[in-house]
């Protein structure tokens, strides 16, 4: 069976030959080579409102990779900001939002370098207000979970280890342009932050980070949402 998939990378510029061990160490999941199934949504993430950008095209090999899907029902919301507050710099505005991120990095962190290829939302600008909110103790898991689904965003595919690389293929690249791809960026971003502002409003008696701390709550807690696969 043909286990090979289609990836795009946006980028300001064409990139052939994906370097293992390049990027940004502060990247969500670490340092990687961070993709998109979705062609239009590399475009997208490809330009600012000053450049042009492009969309590259691979095909990978995943047959023998150890793949992490942290929207998968085996994980929550919360494997996945732990990971996402292990990895980025957030404010850490109050000494609750100090104690969250060690509480979540303790009790809900994945090793992601023990894989070779990651599946997990993107933190986009609005998704990463939406995880400083919640570690602020401003909306409730819940809210969270709902939060992360809305303006559909996009999910990341990280390639990570040395021979996840090794099975990438180029295959091409397509110009994106500015002028259309910044707005529908734009669009997208603003929709899901008028979606989370009538979310916010709303009255909500879940569990809050300071709920887990205060309660002990550990991953195996029935009272955590699973992810529903779409």
């Amino acid at each position: 069976m043909d286990k090979r998939i289609i990836i795009y990378h946006g980028s300001e510029k064409v990139v052939k030959h994906p370097v293992f061990g390049g990027g940004k160490k502060n990247n969500d999941f670490g340092p990687g080579f961070y993709c998109t199934a979705n062609e239009e949504l590399a475009k997208e993430w490809a330009v600012s409102s000053l450049r042009d950008g492009f969309s590259n095209k691979y095909t990978l090999d995943t047959e023998y990779l150890n793949i992490l899907n942290l929207n998968s029902s085996d994980y929550t919301i919360l494997n996945w900001i732990a990971v996402l507050v292990e990895h980025r710099l957030f404010a850490i505005k109050t000494p609750v939002a100090r104690r969250a991120k060690r509480y979540l990095i303790d009790h809900f962190g994945v090793n992601v370098n023990a894989f070779d290829l990651i599946t997990g939302y993107r933190a986009d600008d609005s998704y990463f207000d939406y995880a400083e909110s919640f570690l602020n103790n401003g909306i409730s898991i819940e809210q969270l979970a709902r939060a992360m689904r809305l303006g559909k965003l996009g999910e990341q595919i990280v390639v990570k280890s040395k021979f996840a690389f090794s099975n990438l293929k180029y295959e091409g690249s397509e110009a994106a342009e500015k002028d259309q791809y910044h707005v529908l960026r734009k669009n997208r971003d603003n929709e899901a932050n008028r979606l989370y502002l009538e979310m916010f409003e709303e009255e909500s008696d879940d569990l809050y980070i300071q709920d887990l701390m205060r309660g002990g709550i550990k991953n195996d807690d029935p009272r955590i949402p699973r992810n529903i696969p779409e």
